[in-house]
């Protein structure tokens, strides 16, 4: 298994988009990018931390590439957004690819500046090394899926 870790706004939603992906494994929300240990939601949502909420994907490469995970992570959010997706503002939600490794860092700064000619703003999604993942809590967990829907819109 190979893992892959995007911010793309509220994590909830992104989990949910990744889930239904074939060669996705298992999936995992936390917190990614900052500088406290452990913090908790509360923490991250005061945007003191410099956490960013944060999917944690395992998948199968003989099934899905890392090219195909950037083109899903791209799709789903609006990469032109910086700080924010939709109602949601804060650097937790920013757009940012964690990559695991020089490979993920060349094939994500690559794709970034091939999806940069679909768009007449500037694309704000970061390119970080892989800091500590900090598991959300449990209830964050699949959340969309405890509570029967299949998107945080309504």
């Amino acid at each position: 298994m190979k893992k892959a870790t995007f911010g793309a706004g509220c994590f909830w939603g992104v989990e949910a988009k990744f889930q239904k992906i074939k060669g996705v494994i298992n999936t995992k929300v936390g917190y990614m990018g900052g500088n406290l240990k452990n913090p908790t939601y509360e923490e991250v949502c005061t945007d003191k931390t410099g956490h960013a909420e944060a999917i944690q994907i395992e998948y199968d490469s003989k099934h899905i590439s890392f090219e195909e995970l950037l083109k899903v992570f791209w799709d789903i959010h609006d990469p032109t957004q910086k700080n924010r997706q939709g109602p949601d503002v804060g650097r937790q939600y920013r757009s940012v690819i964690f990559y695991h490794n020089l490979e993920q860092k060349k094939l994500a700064e690559k794709s970034k500046k091939q999806i940069q000619k679909k768009y007449s703003k500037p694309i704000a999604t970061e390119i970080s090394p892989v800091k500590e993942f900090y598991p959300a809590e449990e209830y964050h967990q699949k959340y969309l899926e405890k509570q029967g829907r299949a998107s945080c819109r309504f």
